[in-house]
């Protein structure tokens, strides 16, 4: 049963852009673009589900988050939960769902108020969604508290005075603080060293499989996509290239762009060689998106028909992939 589902999403910026005529006594003159950052994408997120979203820096897997939890409003398309749209919502019903949404940011020290201590911080989605007493919002603090690791003395503390990892477990309570049933994790680990980046991947882990939680995971480290995601999305230049679950698409990848993207991944032995694929050439602006398969430029396997449009289309079983080539096997 899908909890989030995505149908045509698009999220697209006006920017204002400088265009060049040399013949003209006056060569700069403002003109207004159009930065499509998501383009027209859907797909389904099932209850109980970690989805990984993957891709190069800007290809647009935030604002795909952003625009889910109405941080950014969509230019266009349906954002589906639990059947109802919230893209539709307005101020008092989209408050309203709040609770059931929530979002753990990559920079834990920018994403808290530092004028409010970590008690306050854990305990200000309560206030503000749930109908309980004083006495009970404690109780859900401190119990909170315990189920992330953090011990009961630093509640009078403030983000100034935590650590890095300290300050990532008071988004995580914060966050799960209203028992939501879909969380963001955008990057929740980027911030933190590799000792700290184990503990809250396996503690993202633990609550998950104790409070029944959707995730949808946004990261660059594919090694921690691959052990936490159930499936994991491609995206490039604004669009999905390749759905699959994880194994399948760790296994036997198809598209040109997710073949490239995993050879990158490091491995820890210095006698085993990978084959790396290097896409060549620039990466196209998303102001001026080429037609056809947005790869075509850099893919070593373009041909004359990648100049036509291309829609993911489902190649094997759960197995979708957006590639001309991969569809006309």
């Amino acid at each position: 049963m899908s909890l989030i589902e995505i149908h045509n999403l698009s999220k697209h910026f006006s920017v204002k852009g400088r265009g060049i005529t040399l013949r003209s006594p006056v060569p700069l003159v403002s003109r207004h673009l159009v930065l499509r950052a998501v383009d027209d994408i859907s797909f389904s997120i099932e209850k109980g589900e970690t989805l990984g979203l993957v891709g190069e820096s800007g290809c647009g897997k935030s604002t795909v988050a952003r625009c889910i939890l109405r941080l950014l409003e969509p230019t266009g398309g349906k954002i589906l939960f639990e059947k109802r749209d919230l893209a539709g919502l307005r101020e008092e019903p989209l408050r309203l769902m709040r609770r059931d949404l929530q979002m753990i940011f990559q920079d834990p020290m920018a994403s808290l108020n530092p004028r409010l201590s970590v008690r306050q911080t854990i305990e200000e989605p309560l206030r503000l969604h749930e109908t309980i007493n004083q006495k009970e919002r404690e109780e859900r603090v401190l119990h909170v508290m315990d189920q992330v690791g953090l011990d009961r003395e630093l509640l009078s503390r403030y983000p100034h005075e935590l650590s890095g990892g300290q300050r990532q477990r008071v988004n995580i309570a914060r966050a799960i603080a209203t028992r939501p049933k879909f969380v963001v994790l955008d990057e929740p680990t980027s911030a933190l060293d590799v000792s700290l980046r184990a503990k809250i991947v396996l503690l993202l882990e633990e609550l998950k499989a104790a409070l029944s939680t959707t995730y949808l995971f946004i990261s660059h480290d594919l090694s921690t996509v691959k052990y936490l995601s159930d499936r994991v999305a491609v995206m490039y230049l604004g669009t999905l290239v390749e759905i699959a679950e994880a194994h399948e698409l760790f296994r036997h990848p198809i598209h040109p762009y997710t073949k490239a993207l995993l050879s990158a991944i490091p491995i820890p032995d210095p006698d085993i060689k990978r084959d790396r694929i290097i896409l060549t050439g620039e990466i196209p602006s998303p102001t001026h998106i080429p037609g056809g398969c947005r790869l075509r430029g850099r893919c070593p396997l373009a041909e004359t028909g990648c100049s036509e449009d291309v829609r993911l289309q489902e190649v094997n079983s759960g197995h979708w992939v957006s590639c001309h080539r991969t569809q006309r096997l």
